[in-house]
């Protein structure tokens, strides 16, 4: 059983890095947005292109309000923590029920 401690708690370990990196592509993103970039640049279109299939899924749902201001980068932002702590904090609670045994 400490073989499978050890595989939930790497997984968990995985997650973790891959929720907060794209929690730092949804910042980026936002700070981008505030500034005028070419669009032809590598970085950019790669931001753009990760975040872009979940924040339209958002603005779809919850339109801007007034002044132009888009609030699904702060829902996403949200989200994003939200299934760290809920997805990550599981796996290690679980993970540590083997080690115990």
């Amino acid at each position: 059983m400490f073989i499978i401690g050890n595989f939930l708690e790497a997984v968990a370990t995985v997650v973790h890095y891959i929720l907060n990196f794209f929690m730092w592509i949804v910042i980026a993103r936002a700070v981008l947005s505030w500034v005028s970039l070419d669009p032809f640049n590598p970085i950019v279109r790669f931001i753009h292109n990760v975040t872009e299939p979940v924040l339209s899924r958002i603005r779809s749902t919850i339109p801007a309000v007034a002044g132009g201001i888009d609030f699904s980068p702060i829902i996403v932002f949200l989200a994003v923590v939200f299934l760290d702590k809920f997805i990550v904090g599981n796996l290690l609670g679980i993970s540590r029920r083997f080690f115990v045994e």
